[in-house]
């Protein structure tokens, strides 16, 4: 039997605490951590790679409608529990299997993990399998605020001093996954590693100028400049022709 590997997140621990319990009886399901809050959601959505995410809506600083709308679609399985029944639709919107309403019932879970198994049928969704479809947004921070940033919006993505800013056209936002994190996650969807500094948006760029020694440079709509290395250079082209 085929695990479904699931996480908790929820910002009140007794809320979490009932939610394992009512898991338990479900032995296809195993809970492999909890998380408090959206951001730290998203870093054991990264390096937990759940199939199931049960998620609360109203938490600390980002909300769970702005995690979901932040993940490759169909990866992993979202099912949210709250209390408040006015976010109904947009959890649809991003594509929830459900939406249960606390307490939540067990037989109203039971519903609602018979309709993640049904999709284990039609799809690898549910195997573990990573999924390389390009997420619709992502979500970044500014100050004390969350931002959704639409992926046709992304120039590129910088490394600097540890952490990774997200430019836009306008302004950066700073983001948790590291630029190796962001090149696995969008590995063929036209975002492109020219530099260990730097991974751009393909379709932001305008202009290639090689340089002496085999490196170059990118020139981004908007007007911005980044280095490309050498050893990237040749590989960057062939994408830019292959597009």
């Amino acid at each position: 039997m085929n695990k479904i590997r699931t996480l908790i997140v929820d910002d009140e621990e007794p809320a979490r605490d009932r939610l394992r319990s009512l898991l338990k009886p479900f032995v296809d399901i195993e809970v492999v951590g909890e998380a408090e809050n959206g951001e730290q959601a998203l870093e054991r959505i990264s390096s937990l790679k759940p199939d199931l995410v049960f998620l609360d809506i109203q938490m600390p600083g980002c909300t769970g409608i702005e995690v979901a709308a932040s993940l490759p679609g169909g990866s992993p399985c979202i099912i949210f529990c709250t209390a408040f029944d006015e976010y109904a639709i947009d959890a649809f919107e991003v594509r929830a299997v459900d939406y249960l309403l606390k307490p939540v019932a067990r037989a109203r879970l039971a519903k609602a993990l018979e309709r993640v198994r049904e999709g284990t049928d039609q799809s690898e969704a549910l195997d573990g399998v990573v999924h390389d479809s390009a997420p619709a947004r992502f979500l970044a921070k500014r100050g004390s605020r969350f931002k959704v940033v639409p992926a046709v919006d992304v120039h590129c993505f910088l490394s600097e001093g540890g952490l990774t800013q997200l430019w836009t056209a306008e302004r950066y936002y700073w983001m948790e996954p590291s630029l190796v994190d962001l090149e696995r996650r969008l590995q063929g969807t036209g975002f492109f590693r020219i530099s260990r500094q730097a991974l751009v948006n393909l379709d932001r760029v305008e202009e290639v100028v090689p340089l002496v020694g085999g490196h170059g440079q990118v020139k981004l709509a908007g007007g911005r400049v980044l280095d490309v290395s050498r050893r990237r250079m040749k590989v960057l082209m062939e994408e830019l022709e292959g597009d």
